[in-house]
């Protein structure tokens, strides 16, 4: 299975490809795509869409992992950050791959243990776990921590979060009240 990450975003965006290889992830590649300095939103944008559908063709993934958008306390850059995620899912439907969604906290979680983790960490679990040479760059090692995380949970992945809390709990209040007296 070969899974491609990636973390968008208008000045930067990362993306790390991994494969599962008889029960093992290996690294495949990785990067930061970042459009000129200076240029148009429009320019950005397309740019954007080219590379990363050029990236999603080489690497022929069977699922592609997004960053799921975050509140920004600014409007202006949650604006922005919108464009260039639906650049890039624009460019991933043109390659016709699977597209999944997850939120930064989730993959924080999976990959350091805690989803408050800083990027710091985020890079030194990922150059560990794929046993990497380098740190990456923060967007890039935020893209391969995507693609670790969905790796690892597979079709769990493709849950809603509540979907999964609601599941949990009801099981447990079951258990609980077949206990009870």
């Amino acid at each position: 299975m070969r899974i491609l990450g990636v973390d968008p975003g208008s000045h930067a965006t990362g993306f790390g490809s991994i494969e599962r290889v008889a029960g093992r992830f290996v690294h495949r590649c990785h990067g930061v795509l970042r459009p000129p300095a200076g240029a148009s939103i429009a320019a950005r944008l397309h740019y954007l869409h080219t590379e990363l559908l050029a990236v999603s063709r080489a690497e022929a993934p069977d699922a592609v992992v997004v960053e799921r958008v975050f509140l920004a306390a600014n409007p202006r850059s949650a604006l922005i950050l919108g464009q260039a995620r639906g650049a890039v899912l624009a460019s991933l439907g043109e390659a016709g791959v699977k597209v999944v969604e997850l939120s930064a906290r989730q993959v924080k979680k999976s990959v350091t243990g805690t989803g408050a983790a800083g990027k710091s960490q985020v890079q030194a679990m990922v150059t560990r776990l794929l046993a990497l040479a380098e740190v990456p760059a923060a967007d890039a090692a935020d893209a391969l921590a995507l693609a670790l995380t969905y790796a690892q949970a597979g079709p769990l992945a493709d849950l809603p979060m509540s979907t999964r809390r609601r599941s949990s709990r009801q099981a447990m209040t079951r258990l609980v009240m077949e206990r009870l007296p």
